[in-house]
């Protein structure tokens, strides 16, 4: 991930039986619009748990907190959000920023 990296989002996802392939298609369509509509945005994965089938951890790098926060009060966020969470059963995200590295 990007050296510039302030501010991270991660959502610890739990996709419902069978709609493992729908998750990841709409949470790749969510990113793209926050690639192309965000400028703070820097980057974004999506990692899959190999212990837990239906378990998904999405981290999201941001430049900075205005931009972070800018995101989450657009209306597109809120309907592209929702369209993930219509596939989960939980959901648990958060904001963080950088303690230390190695």
């Amino acid at each position: 991930m990007a050296e510039d990296t302030r501010y991270w989002a991660s959502g610890s996802w739990h996709v419902s039986d069978g709609k493992a392939e729908e998750f990841v298609a709409r949470w790749t369509e969510f990113l793209t619009w926050t690639k192309q509509a965000n400028d703070g945005f820097l980057t974004a994965r999506l990692i899959h748990d190999l212990a837990d089938p239906g378990h998904y951890v999405s981290f999201a790098a941001w430049r900075d907190r205005e931009s972070l926060s800018g995101w989450r009060e657009k209306p597109e966020f809120a309907e592209l959000f929702a369209a993930c969470r219509a596939l989960c059963t939980q959901m648990h995200g958060s904001n963080y920023e950088p303690t230390t590295s190695v």
